[in-house]
């Protein structure tokens, strides 16, 4: 009788530590952070973290489109990556994604959905072209600004130049009047009688 109560006792302990590892392996947390990264028209990655401890051994994501029931179903096991790319994708569309790990004894329950939307392709090229004309614009403009302000100057220099010019040019004459006046005084002094000194020999 007594080594059947050891028996049981025995069986006992070895059932609560299968229990106890069932659900260490079941209760696993869902993935923690789930975001949405290198977002593209076709394609995104999605990454995750987990808590330390947990023994994960692979993950499994859910992708849906918004307002559409239909689901794409992502599994991989034996691997400790913390992400996934997502592809075949269509522009401009929003998606909901969900993650869960997955352990040797089930799953983890899903992540907080995320709600993510493709780009549109061409929308976002005419984006970029229209970003880049209005900087052009704006460099011509200050381009012109600059080489208008330049020719400005250049002008008023060239007028006042010219303007010197013909005021030296007009003052000339009479310079030359007064010269010749003058060095024909000193050259025929007059009498005081009004005629000429004659010298006599």
């Amino acid at each position: 009788m007594e080594w059947a109560r050891r028996a049981g006792a025995s069986i006992g302990r070895i059932a609560k530590h299968k229990e106890k590892l069932f659900l260490t392996y079941t209760l696993l947390s869902a993935p923690l952070n789930v975001t949405i990264r290198e977002l593209e028209v076709n394609s995104a990655v999605v990454t995750w973290e987990i808590l330390e401890g947990d023994p994960v051994i692979g993950f499994a994501i859910t992708q849906q489109k918004k307002d559409v029931r239909m689901l794409r179903f992502i599994q991989e096991v034996n691997t400790t990556t913390r992400s996934c790319a997502l592809w075949d994708l269509d522009e401009d569309t929003e998606y909901i994604v969900h993650v869960q790990s997955i352990s040797m004894g089930g799953s983890s329950p899903p992540s907080q959905p995320v709600l993510f939307r493709t780009p549109k392709e061409s929308g976002e090229d005419d984006e970029v072209m229209m970003e880049e004309f209005g900087q052009a614009a704006q460099l011509r403009a200050g381009e012109l600004i600059i080489i208008v302000v330049v020719l400005i100057m250049w002008a008023g220099v060239i007028a006042l130049f010219c303007r010197q010019y013909d005021i030296i040019k007009d003052n000339e004459p009479n310079n030359n009047k007064d010269k010749a006046k003058n060095s024909s005084e000193c050259s025929t002094p007059e009498h005081p009688q009004g005629g000429l000194l004659r010298s006599n020999v």
